[in-house]
């Protein structure tokens, strides 16, 4: 039996998602059914992509039976109230990144979904990759020894963007991509807690962050330097330093296709797509997809790969960062 997705909002991101699901097996996966603000707009996605029905609303999508599964696409200021709207609905979701607003937010999600005993997963593409996966395999052969340092770059030019520089948008330099430094280091050091917390920031007129770099430590005298910016270009590198050696995950490293591994270069090469993309390596959702896939094959209502507490410890540290900085969401006075 096929995966059968439900497509929740017909931006960008959604677009690329069903592109990478096209990459798939069709006997795996089939899209049926999308949803946007606007029957015009989910009417010009479906056909776009081949999909049978398309929803002028989401709660039209809700009512759907023939969905297994959700992905949310929606900007991440909407996620909690579309998130429930499917959650308390009985559905499977898989949110896009950030899962949430704050943690209060992601909480309520998390409530809601075993609350309903339904699968829930942030989604956080990167971990799902190749390379991510080898990357675990070779931290947990100690390949490198002791990891004492971890690195983590990511920087893009997006000042002309209003998503990414408004706060009513949710915009800022932590939450759009910041996020896939901070996820890197927790899954390095295993969804540890952090010992300590210090971030430091610029912050653009409209009161979110334009540049940020947050510095954790762990025990053991173990850190990570994440740092993030919208305003210029950074490496966008993830380096893992060792007592016996370094793992690099190159650029771009929340979707990476080249592994270093001391000096030595592996390739993880991407299926071409069948459509143009918005966003790089964007066919590499497919593995995420197929992760989403295994878990409901086995009854799972959480992925190992993305669980749902390093979810929220993951908002939990972009919240206290974002507390240290001085950027402060409407969201989170509610």
């Amino acid at each position: 039996m096929a995966t059968r997705w439900g497509i929740c909002g017909a931006g960008n991101i959604s677009h690329d998602f069903c592109v990478a699901l096209k990459t798939l097996s069709h006997e795996d996966h089939q899209i049926v059914a999308v949803a946007a603000r606007s029957l015009e707009s989910s009417k010009k996605f479906a056909k776009t992509h081949g999909i049978p029905t398309a929803y002028g609303s989401y709660q039209e999508l809700v009512k759907d039976a023939n969905i297994d599964v959700v992905y949310i696409g929606v900007l991440h200021t909407h996620h909690l109230q579309v998130g429930l709207l499917f959650l308390n609905a009985g559905k499977n979701v898989l949110c896009e990144k950030p899962f949430a607003m704050n943690l209060r937010e992601v909480k309520h999600l998390i409530s809601a979904a075993r609350e309903s005993n339904v699968f829930l997963m942030e989604a956080v593409w990167s971990r799902c990759f190749p390379v991510y996966t080898e990357v675990g395999r070779l931290l947990s052969e100690n390949t490198v020894g002791e990891v004492k340092m971890v690195k983590v770059y990511f920087g893009l030019p997006l000042l002309d963007r209003e998503r990414t520089t408004q706060k009513e948008q949710g915009g800022g330099a932590l939450m759009d991509i910041g996020i896939y430094c901070l996820q890197f280091a927790l899954m390095v050091f295993k969804g540890e807690r952090p010992e300590s917390i210090h971030a430091t920031g610029v912050l653009l007129p409209s009161g979110v962050d334009e540049s940020m770099v947050v510095v954790l430590k762990f025990s053991g005298n173990r850190m990570a330097i994440c740092a993030c910016t919208i305003a210029c270009d950074l490496p966008n590198d993830a380096t893992i330093c060792g007592s016996k050696g370094m793992i690099r995950v190159a650029h771009p490293m929340h979707c990476p296709t080249t592994l270093e591994v001391n000096g030595k270069e592996t390739e993880f090469p991407l299926p071409e797509p069948g459509l143009p993309l918005n966003f790089n390596n964007s066919t590499g959702l497919r593995y995420e997809a197929e992760e989403v896939r295994r878990c409901l094959l086995k009854g799972l209502k959480e992925s190992i790969k993305m669980s749902l507490t390093d979810s929220e410890l993951l908002i939990e540290i972009m919240d206290e960062a974002r507390r240290q900085v001085g950027v402060v969401y409407e969201q989170d006075s509610q």
